[in-house]
């Protein structure tokens, strides 16, 4: 059977032509399906167009969260109750257009674990988005092993076994795209033409997509502390230059350096490099302290299934 997890934020103007589209393409599949859809903590009318879906199919399961809890632990919410032997992830607003399933599993068939689908170069993003989405994935790849593809993002067909592995995997902060290339197993990818957003606004700001990009860096790579190391030897090293500068000066010369401005100059600049060194290793340790808490990474308030 295949599950289909979307998770859904503020999407009631689209949900109902969401859920429409899908059901067709599952219906002409030819496969057992069941669609588990996500309401993050929505204040609209999210949750009421997924009950009122799972009360006319009953293949359609429908899960309530009890807060806002973000778009990836949304859908790890709706991994740990498909019952699917395959699971496909993608986005509840159209622009993941569910017309591209059939190719994702025509090429699973081929036998692979992870199909991914990529973004092609005429999708409908702005040039800012594919901009930032093709520098953030290649800044990745150089200082990560993860080698993702450039163009994908949350929409790809994953066996069963994937799904265990991202399941049991303890992190908070997670960024699914690195978890599931981390997994390994046989990956493969199809091309896709993304849609306009059908309605409604986009829930991924510049602030967010910067978290999100940075989650993904400090969760895959130690570069950011290489780089603090490499600065703070840096500046050591011109620290105890002008250390010997101004000894030389008090020695060989009776010209000493009477102000303060040097010293306030130098106690600045290494207070400076401390601090964001400090902030730096204060993101990784962080991320280690909210792992320690053992916290549930989310909370089912309502099910359509009990």
């Amino acid at each position: 059977m295949l599950s289909v997890v979307a998770p859904a934020y503020e999407e009631a103007d689209v949900l109902p032509a969401f859920i429409a589209r899908l059901v067709a393409v599952l219906e002409g599949a030819g496969e057992e399906w069941e669609i588990v859809l996500v309401d993050d903590g929505s204040s609209d009318g999210t949750w009421e167009a997924i009950e009122a879906a799972a009360r006319s199919e009953s293949r359609i399961h429908g899960i309530r969260l009890s807060r806002n809890f973000g778009h990836q632990l949304a859908l790890t919410a709706g991994l740990s109750v498909a019952t699917g032997d395959a699971v496909i992830r993608m986005d509840s607003d159209l622009q993941h257009p569910p017309e591209a399933i059939p190719a994702l599993l025509a090429a699973a068939r081929d036998g692979s674990d992870v199909v991914y689908a990529v973004r092609s170069a005429d999708d409908a993003a702005g040039l800012w988005k594919r901009v930032s989405a093709r520098g953030f994935y290649r800044v990745l790849n150089r200082l990560s092993s993860l080698e993702l593809p450039e163009g994908a993002a949350d929409y790809r067909f994953m066996s069963r076994r994937v799904v265990d592995v991202l399941i049991e995997m303890p992190e908070r902060h997670r960024f699914l795209r690195g978890l599931v290339r981390w997994a390994g197993y046989r990956q493969t990818f199809v091309e896709y033409r993304r849609s306009a957003r059908e309605g409604g606004e986009s829930k991924y700001g510049l602030r967010k997509m910067v978290l999100f990009a940075w989650d993904g860096v400090v969760s895959f790579s130690s570069f950011p502390l290489r780089i603090a190391s490499v600065i703070g030897v840096c500046v050591s090293v011109l620290g105890w230059l002008y250390l010997v500068y101004v000894l030389a000066i008090k020695i060989f010369t009776d010209r000493a350096i009477p102000g303060w401005t040097s010293v306030t100059a130098a106690v600045l600049l290494l207070g400076g490099a401390q601090l964001v060194f400090l902030g730096i290793l204060g993101q990784y340790v962080g991320r280690m302290y909210d792992d320690v808490k053992r916290r549930p990474l989310f909370l089912i308030s309502e099910d359509t299934r009990k």
